[in-house]
């Protein structure tokens, strides 16, 4: 193993952390069952479309929500197809028709001038990231053991125009090509704008059950890997629903389903990429409050040690 993985002595910490997710994700097996109180008809949340899309994600504000009967029922609205940086801007303004809840990776920048409910809704998988290529570019890859192998490479990277990724990967030095829409990178790959469009853990392997291209594969030895909380985010005056969908996860993490949730949706991930054969390309986000960096390195342990104490 060793002398395939020669980053292994400068990346144990996040090896380590890859590591937990398996441990975790079993671990989680265990938490108690709890009974299910059944939404009825109330507030309507617009959820971002990719959001509401995602089964994983979907289905985590439903748990949320529906573990919160006292604030009344509910029900999950498709938002209109936004790009992400629209979905910023609409929560910004307080008062929009448009969108009411968003996943999506957090920053500094975000925390300021949106509510974040810090829970990683991944357990922290967000972070851990693999490229999605076409197969004449596998060649491509061979050979890279370390950042600076990287950034030799010529290797470029897709992201979207809005994500907090682009600016994590610019800063360490990795050329990245970005377009506003999510669907038209992948266009872009197919076209070799880029060789690698770099998709987390958590969702590639939905991304690309969705796209159904036999002509796009995983690349099966690099895992790119920064400090990349994902979290919820509402409105910065929309205290009712930021305050419903915490205690909703806090519950959650309590009776043991969001260990079910994380098993039903991220389980297999980490056991169908090889997390732990990867080479690990460890970099550094200087984009994170100091609350989240610290989350995005103890997510898994802090999450862990939590779900013991509650389920004591």
């Amino acid at each position: 193993m060793e002398r395939h993985l020669p980053a292994f002595n400068a990346c144990q910490g996040l090896r380590r952390q890859i590591l937990h997710v398996a441990t975790l994700l079993l671990c989680l097996l265990i938490m108690p069952a709890s009974a299910e109180p059944a939404p009825g008809a109330g507030r309507s949340y617009i959820l971002w479309y990719r959001n509401y899309d995602s089964p994983a994600i979907h289905a985590l504000v439903e748990l949320a929500l529906t573990k919160t009967p006292e604030y009344g029922g509910f029900k999950l609205v498709r938002s209109e197809e936004l790009s992400q940086g629209r979905v910023l801007r609409e929560l910004a303004k307080g008062q929009s028709r448009l969108v009411d809840i968003a996943n999506v990776a957090t920053s500094a920048e975000r925390e300021a001038f949106l509510n974040a409910i810090p829970v990683p809704v991944d357990g922290g998988l967000l972070g851990f990231r693999v490229c999605v290529v076409l197969p004449e570019s596998l060649p491509l890859f061979e050979g890279i053991r370390s950042l600076e192998d990287l950034q030799d490479s010529g290797i470029r990277i897709g992201q979207g125009s809005h994500w907090p990724d682009t600016p994590v990967l610019e800063a360490n030095g990795i050329p990245v090509v970005t377009h506003s829409r999510y669907e038209i990178l992948y266009g872009m790959l197919r076209n070799k704008r880029f060789e690698c469009f770099a998709r987390g853990v958590s969702e590639v392997l939905y991304d690309l059950k969705v796209v159904h291209d036999p002509n796009l594969v995983i690349e099966p030895n690099l895992l790119i890997a920064y400090s990349m909380p994902s979290y919820l985010f509402v409105g910065p005056k929309d205290q009712q629903t930021a305050h419903r969908l915490q205690l909703g996860l806090e519950r959650s993490i309590s009776d043991g389903s969001f260990g079910r949730f994380l098993i039903e949706y991220y389980g297999q991930a980490a056991e169908v990429l090889n997390l732990d054969r990867r080479v690990v390309i460890a970099l550094d986000n200087p984009y994170l409050s100091e609350d989240s960096r610290s989350v995005g390195r103890q997510a898994l342990s802090n999450l862990r040690r939590r779900l013991d104490l509650l389920g004591r």
